[in-house]
């Protein structure tokens, strides 16, 4: 079991891990005038876009883009640059190694902007994260705060995110917390009460297949959790001085997602599979099907106001919350995590 010194970052400890690349963002856009993207031998303009992690079910519309030509009819030479597993796309927009970046929650941008750091999501492509609790289907179990007390198996990424919220929300505990060796399911398996935090398109399909009893999934999304997930993040210098390009891509992402949810998805699976062989078709088809019955790409406020969307509404309940809970100062301008200038039908 993990104990209370190590179930969770401090906001303390969290902001000298993120205020290194928020600082790095800071100072490198401060020290360039104009940070206008390259024109490659074609005339487009070039843009590189790190995700979150290694390429998957979760990048898809991206991909979809990539292959169907949508990001070249609009002028862009789009190279999407697969992230490490921890996820390094601060450092990457720091460095200029990329233009833009992809945010697995609303965190990442929110943490930047506590930190100071010039850096806005420029769109939200899923309107529910799609983390999840898995416990075994007892009529006990009708929500998530029928988990409180429980065994939880955690992932380390997890413990900067989700669980600040159930703490907050819940009342969850750090004498909760056990700690997943290396993706082992076998002492969830063991144990009747434990329960497994994981990710709606991955690890719900991996307990079906290991466990002999059909798992009770619980969406955070649909319990109250109120982080946007996949994020096109932006410096705001760039946004500036690429606004045309920074339209095309979210226009090409937008009919990427729209055609990998709707259609077989397949040219996109052709190239993440290329990218990233760990991945079967099996795999994405499964996970696919999950972001498509669980409306995580087309409802919430994409279905009010298109793919992509985002509201002031939704970033104000997600920065009150964990304001509240003490990891963020109360006199933060949430507002500046995010823009919707660069969405289709705006400017």
């Amino acid at each position: 079991m993990a104990s209370s010194g190590d179930s969770f970052l401090s906001p303390h400890r969290r902001a000298l891990l993120i205020g290194a690349g928020a600082a790095a963002i800071t100072a490198t856009v401060t020290a360039c005038d104009r940070t206008q993207a390259p024109i490659d031998e074609d005339g487009r303009v070039r843009l590189r876009f790190a995700t979150d992690g290694p390429a998957q079910a979760t990048h898809g519309g991206f991909y979809q883009a990539l292959a169907s030509g949508a990001y070249e009819k609009r002028g862009l030479t789009v190279q999407i640059i697969q992230g490490e597993p921890g996820g390094d796309v601060p450092q990457r927009l720091a460095n200029t190694s990329v233009e833009l970046g992809l945010a697995s929650s609303s965190f990442l941008p929110m943490n930047l902007v506590a930190q100071g750091a010039p850096v806005k999501a420029v769109a939200a492509f899923f309107q529910k994260d799609p983390q999840v609790l898995i416990a075994r289907p007892e009529p006990a179990v009708e929500g998530i705060a029928g988990l409180v007390g429980r065994p939880l198996y955690l992932s380390d990424n997890a413990r900067d995110t989700v669980w600040l919220w159930l703490r907050a929300t819940y009342g969850f505990t750090d004498d909760q917390l056990q700690r997943l060796e290396g993706g082992d399911l076998a002492p969830f398996l063991a144990d009747r009460e434990a329960v497994l935090q994981g990710e709606l398109t991955r690890d719900v399909a991996a307990v079906q297949s290991a466990a002999r009893f059909e798992p009770r999934v619980l969406m955070l999304a649909d319990e109250g959790y109120p982080s946007y997930g996949a994020m096109v993040l932006s410096t705001d210098a760039f946004a500036r001085d690429n606004a045309e390009a920074l339209r095309g891509f979210i226009a090409a992402s937008v009919e990427g997602w729209r055609d990998y949810i709707q259609g077989d998805g397949r040219a996109a699976d052709t190239l993440i599979r290329q990218t990233n062989p760990d991945m079967t078709q099996a795999d994405l088809d499964q996970a696919r099907a999950a972001l498509r019955s669980n409306s995580v790409v087309s409802g919430g406020d994409a279905a009010l106001y298109g793919l992509g969307a985002m509201t002031p509404e939704r970033w104000q309940a997600f920065f009150e919350v964990m304001s509240q809970a003490g990891l963020y100062p109360g006199d933060v301008d949430w507002r500046r995590a995010f823009t919707t200038d660069y969405l289709p039908g705006r400017g």
